[in-house]
């Protein structure tokens, strides 16, 4: 399987202690705060940063390995990368710029090759162009086709859409989906929008001061993070701790004053043991005023609203519990005035057992 395998470790001057794996096909998405050595793991594949250990593997090549003391020059891997500032020469047209990529192949279907690349990415008719001449995303276009024409086992896009307006960034994003149902290569994307890499990955990796915390398709990452920090990380703020206990030979999780049922996971934890938990604001269901609300009878908890910010047709709402946690979730601006959300109002909830999601060994200084 041509896979790209990825296990670097160093304890200076670029902490790393990363570990990840990304299938022919798939995009992975490195996400993290600045710092976290995002930039460093792409340029550590190309061969641009040599770590103290560890092990990449491409296309079944051995690429790095630190007890084999082997490192293929960049070179000798063929990667494509894309950089934030597209890295065009301005001299040349994007004709050129393009053709620079395919030296491998005999001068003569060096200029069809180009054309087809220009013609993939849609920018047919501009190939005489100097990136002066090109708009952002043209530019940038141009950089990815550039990057795909040098037939590369794996892609690297370096937050390749943070130069643009946000228009011409969905129609970047809309345009990578698509070529990615004409290459079937590792990609690997870094990038500081959440949104993006959940629209765009099929795998998110989260690291954080150069480690990798958690791997996890997208959905599985933003319901079920590995830890109060991951999900701190991935902007999640539904996280509290409570305690395990025994009601009626059953267990549930005690939180303040209420005792919660959780669909999974007490089992395995003992009677009393501390535990960080998170639940998606998804599963955080409003009691209607007018009517009852679907499971209005699970885990029904009563909280004053705290704040409310609407940005525009979606109002942000923050509950306070009697014990002083605050649960956070978003709801249709319409609805917060049907349901009469004002602050200081005394509203009730209910916390979805199946959203529960248990994080043991994490306590309370890390669920804060």
């Amino acid at each position: 399987m041509a896979k790209l395998s990825v296990n670097v470790k160093q304890t200076g001057p670029i902490p790393l202690n990363a570990e990840f794996n990304c299938m022919p096909g798939e995009l992975l998405a490195l996400v993290g705060p600045s710092g976290s050595g995002k930039t460093t793991l792409l340029r550590t594949i190309a061969g641009l940063y040599r770590p103290d250990e560890g092990h990449i593997e491409c296309a079944g090549q051995t690429w790095f390995d630190s007890r084999g003391k082997r490192s293929l020059s960049p070179q000798r891997r063929r990667v494509g990368m894309v950089f934030q500032d597209y890295a065009l020469f301005p001299h040349l047209t994007a004709l050129a710029n393009i053709a620079l990529a395919l030296r491998h192949l005999p001068p003569a279907s060096r200029r069809v090759q180009a054309e087809q690349w220009l013609e993939t990415v849609r920018l047919k008719g501009l190939e005489n162009r100097y990136p002066s001449e090109l708009s952002g995303g043209q530019r940038q276009r141009v950089a990815l086709a550039r990057a795909l024409a040098r037939g590369p086992q794996v892609l690297l896009l370096d937050e390749p859409f943070s130069a643009v307006d946000q228009v011409t960034r969905r129609r970047l994003q809309r345009e990578l989906a698509r070529l990615r149902q004409q290459i079937s290569i590792p990609i690997v994307l870094v990038t500081h929008d959440l949104e993006e890499a959940a629209a765009l990955a099929d795998q998110i990796c989260v690291l954080h001061n150069g480690h990798s915390l958690q791997q996890a398709p997208p959905e599985s990452l933003f319901r079920m993070p590995a830890s109060p920090n991951v999900a701190r990380l991935l902007d999640r703020q539904n996280v509290f701790e409570g305690q395990v206990v025994e009601v009626g030979g059953e267990r549930r999780l005690r939180w303040g004053n209420d005792q919660l049922d959780v669909a999974s996971g007490l089992e395995g934890l003992d009677i009393d043991e501390r535990v960080a938990w998170y639940l998606p604001p998804s599963d955080i269901v409003l009691h209607r005023r007018d009517r009852p609300s679907l499971g209005e009878r699970e885990n029904p908890i009563a909280a004053t609203v705290d704040e409310l910010v609407v940005l525009g047709g979606i109002t942000s709402v923050a509950l306070r519990v009697q014990h002083g946690d605050m649960l956070r979730f978003d709801i249709a601006t319409h609805a917060a005035r049907r349901n009469q959300l004002t602050p200081g109002a005394t509203v009730h909830v209910s916390l979805l057992a199946e959203g529960i999601h248990l994080m043991p060994g994490h306590g309370v200084d890390s669920a804060r």
